[in-house]
C-alpha cells in the first residue's frame, strides 16, 4: 500500500509540474510576441546587429519553440496526449528537457556566484533594452519550464509505459546492448573534458583567454550532466548497485541523455559553422576540430544510451516460476 501511494504521490506531483511548466512559459511567450508586434508597427527597438527583417524571424522562431514546449508540457498530462505517438511525444520531451535542465543548477550556481542575471551568455545578450521585470519574467520561465520537465517527463513515462519503470536495479537477467556500454564510457569521458575546461584547463582551447566564467560554468554543467548519464546507464548495464528502484536511474538517465544529445546537437553545427566560414564577428574558445569530435560523440553517445532506458523489464513468465521451484 505504501508503494501505490507513493507512486500516486509522485504522479500528481508530475501532473501539477507538466501544468506548472506550460503555466510559467506562457509570459515568456506573450513579452516575444510583443516583442514581433512592437518591432513592426516600430514602437520597439530591435536587437543590436539584427535588422528588422532578421529580429522578427529570431523571435518568431522562439515564439514558436515556447509554443511547442507549452504543447508538449500538456501532452504529459492531458488525456489526448497518451493517444498520441508515445514515441514522438518522448523524443520531443527528452530532447526539450536535454536544453532545459541543465539550465537549473546553472540558473543557481550562477546566482550564488553573483557573476549575471542568471540568463546564459547567448540567449537573450541580443534583445533590445528592457525593464527589469521581463528579464525575470524571461528567466523564470526557463528555469520553470526546465523543473516542470524534469518532474513530468519521468511521471509521463512511468505512467504510460509502467513496464519498463518497474522493479528494482538487478530483477530482469538480460544482458544490455554492448554499445550503450561504450557510449557511457565516452560519456564519461567527455563529462570529463568539460569539468577539465569549466575549472579552467587550456588542453585543447585555442583561445585561453577568451573563455568567460558565465561559458566556463555552463560547460561544467554539461559535464556534470554527461557523467551523471554515463553513471545512471552504466547501473542498468551492471545491474548494480541491486535492489535500487530502477525510476531512480531512468529518470536521471533520461535527464542526462537529453542534455548530451540536445546541447551538443545544437553546438556541433554551431562549431562546423565556425570552422569554415570563419565569421569576422564570431570565435570560440576551444579548438574547433577538438570541439566537434566531442560534440558529435556526445550526440551518438546520448542517442545509443537511449535504448537501456526505454527497454522493458522483462516480466517473470510461468517457466521461469517453476523453474525457480524446481
Amino acid at each position: 500500500m505504501d508503494r501505490v501511494d507513493r507512486t500516486d504521490r509522485l504522479d500528481r506531483a508530475g501532473r501539477l509540474a507538466a501544468y506548472g511548466a506550460a503555466l510559467v512559459m506562457t509570459p515568456y511567450a506573450l513579452i516575444k510576441i510583443s516583442w514581433v508586434v512592437g518591432a513592426a508597427a516600430g514602437l520597439l527597438p530591435i536587437g543590436d546587429g539584427f535588422d528588422l527583417t532578421g529580429w522578427l524571424a529570431l523571435n518568431t522562431a522562439t515564439i514558436g519553440m515556447a509554443a511547442i514546449g507549452i504543447a508538449v508540457s500538456l501532452a504529459l498530462v492531458r488525456p489526448w496526449g497518451m493517444r498520441m505517438p508515445g514515441p514522438l511525444v518522448a523524443f520531443v520531451a527528452w530532447v526539450g528537457t536535454g536544453f532545459l535542465v541543465p539550465l537549473l543548477p546553472y540558473a543557481v550556481l550562477d546566482s550564488l556566484l553573483g557573476r549575471s542575471d542568471g540568463a546564459p551568455h547567448g540567449h537573450e545578450d541580443s534583445s533590445p533594452a528592457r525593464p527589469g521585470w521581463e528579464a525575470a519574467l524571461i528567466q523564470i520561465s526557463f528555469v520553470g519550464m526546465g523543473l516542470g520537465l524534469a518532474l513530468a517527463l519521468p511521471a509521463y513515462l512511468r505512467r504510460r509505459w509502467p513496464q519498463v519503470f518497474a522493479g528494482r536495479v538487478g530483477d530482469d537477467g538480460e544482458r544490455s546492448p554492448r554499445p550503450a556500454l561504450w557510449a557511457a564510457g565516452i560519456a564519461t569521458v567527455i563529462g570529463i573534458v568539460w569539468v577539465y575546461w569549466a575549472l579552467g584547463g587550456t588542453a585543447g582551447v585555442a583561445r585561453p583567454a577568451d573563455q568567460e566564467a558565465g561559458g566556463r560554468l555552463l560547460t561544467g554543467v554539461w559535464g556534470m550532466w554527461a557523467l551523471v548519464a554515463s553513471a545512471a546507464t552504466w547501473m542498468l548495464i551492471r545491474r548494480r548497485p541491486a535492489r535500487l528502484p530502477r525510476w531512480v536511474p531512468l529518470a536521471l538517465g533520461w535527464l542526462g541523455t537529453g542534455s548530451l544529445f540536445a546541447w551538443s546537437g545544437w553546438r556541433l553545427p554551431i562549431t562546423l559553422y565556425v570552422a569554415i566560414a570563419h565569421p569576422a564577428d564570431v570565435s570560440l574558445p576551444e579548438n574547433l576540430a577538438f570541439a566537434a569530435v566531442l560534440h558529435a560523440a556526445a550526440v551518438a553517445a546520448g542517442a545509443a544510451m537511449l535504448p537501456v532506458l526505454v527497454r522493458s523489464r522483462r516480466l517473470p513468465t510461468a517457466h521461469d516460476a517453476a523453474k525457480a521451484s524446481a
